[in-house]
C-alpha cells in the first residue's frame, strides 16, 4: 500500500484549507458559515455528483478539495464553520502530539521529563520507509473512523470518498483498504491496538479531534471511546483538543 503518500495529500490539502484563505484575504471559514446558514446547516451529502449542495456551491472545493472536504465537511447536519474544520491540526498533527506530550511533562516534571522523550516514539513526519506507511495507515484509519463517527456517511459519501483517494494516487491494495474501512465495525479497542507508540496513540487522538466536532454527541462519545482506548489520561486529551483548537 501507498498509505504514506495519502497521508501526506491530505496534510498538503489540510494545509491549503487552513492557510490558502489567508493569503489571498479570504476568510474561508466565515464564508463556508455564511454559506451554512444560506443553505439551512450542512451539505446534504451528495446534492450533485461533485458531493455539493443542490443550490450550485462547491462544498467539497471551498473545504480545500477532495478527500479532505469530505472527510471533514461533507456530511449531513454538521456546522460547515467554527469547529468542524480543524485543518491545522491534521497539516501538523505529529509536531501538534508532540507539543501536547512536552506541555504536560512540563507541567508535571519541569525539564526533566524531556529526558524520557526517546520512549515516545517518533512524529509521523520524521519516519521513514515501513514506520511510516504503518504509522500513516494508523493515522488514516483513525480519520476515517472518527469521520463515521455519527453514522451520517451514505453510500453515496463512501464512493465519493474512494474516488477521491483514488485520485491522490491510491494504488489497488489501498483502494480496496478504503473502501474496507468505510464499511468495517467502529471499534475504538481495535483501532487502539494499532497505535505502534506512545506518540503514535496521541497522533491517533489529535486527528480524530481534527474530522469531530466535540458538540456532536455520538462524536464526542467516540473521543471518549477512543481516549480510553489508548490510555490517554485526561490531562492529555484536554491539551491535545487544546492543541487542535489552537491549530486551527
Amino acid at each position: 500500500m501507498n498509505a504514506s503518500k495519502i497521508l501526506q495529500q491530505l496534510m498538503q490539502q489540510a494545509s491549503g484549507g487552513q492557510q490558502g484563505g489567508k493569503s489571498s484575504g479570504v476568510d474561508v471559514k466565515g464564508m463556508l458559515s455564511g454559506l451554512s446558514k444560506q443553505l439551512g446547516g450542512g451539505t446534504q451529502g451528495g446534492g450533485n455528483k461533485g458531493g455539493g449542495s443542490s443550490s450550485g456551491f462547491d462544498m467539497k472545493s471551498l473545504l480545500g478539495g477532495g478527500a479532505m472536504g469530505l472527510l471533514v465537511g461533507s456530511k449531513r447536519g454538521r456546522s460547515m464553520g467554527g469547529k468542524a474544520l480543524k485543518y491545522g491540526a491534521i497539516a501538523g498533527v505529529g509536531m501538534l502530539a508532540w507539543k501536547a506530550w512536552q506541555s504536560s511533562q512540563a507541567a508535571k516534571e519541569g525539564a526533566a521529563g524531556s529526558a524520557q522523550s526517546a520512549a515516545e516514539g517518533e512524529r509521523v513526519e520524521v519516519l521513514s520507509g515501513e514506520y511510516q506507511e504503518r504509522r500513516s495507515l494508523e493515522l488514516l484509519q483513525a480519520m476515517i473512523m472518527a469521520a463515521r463517527a455519527d453514522g451520517h456517511i451514505d453510500e453515496q459519501e463512501q464512493a465519493l470518498i474512494t474516488e477521491q483517494i483514488d485520485a491522490l494516487g491510491a494504488d489497488q491494495e489501498m483502494h480496496n483498504w478504503v473502501a474496507q474501512q468505510l464499511n468495517a465495525p467502529l471499534d475504538a479497542q481495535a483501532l487502539a491496538r494499532e497505535a505502534d507508540s506512545p506518540q503514535a496513540a496521541r497522533e491517533m487522538y489529535l486527528i480524530s479531534v481534527a474530522v469531530t466536532d466535540d458538540q456532536n454527541p455520538m462524536e464526542r462519545a467516540w473521543l471518549d471511546q477512543l481516549a480510553s482506548a489508548l490510555n490517554l489520561p485526561k490531562e492529555m486529551t484536554d491539551e491535545l483538543e487544546r492543541q487542535a483548537q489552537q491549530a486551527g
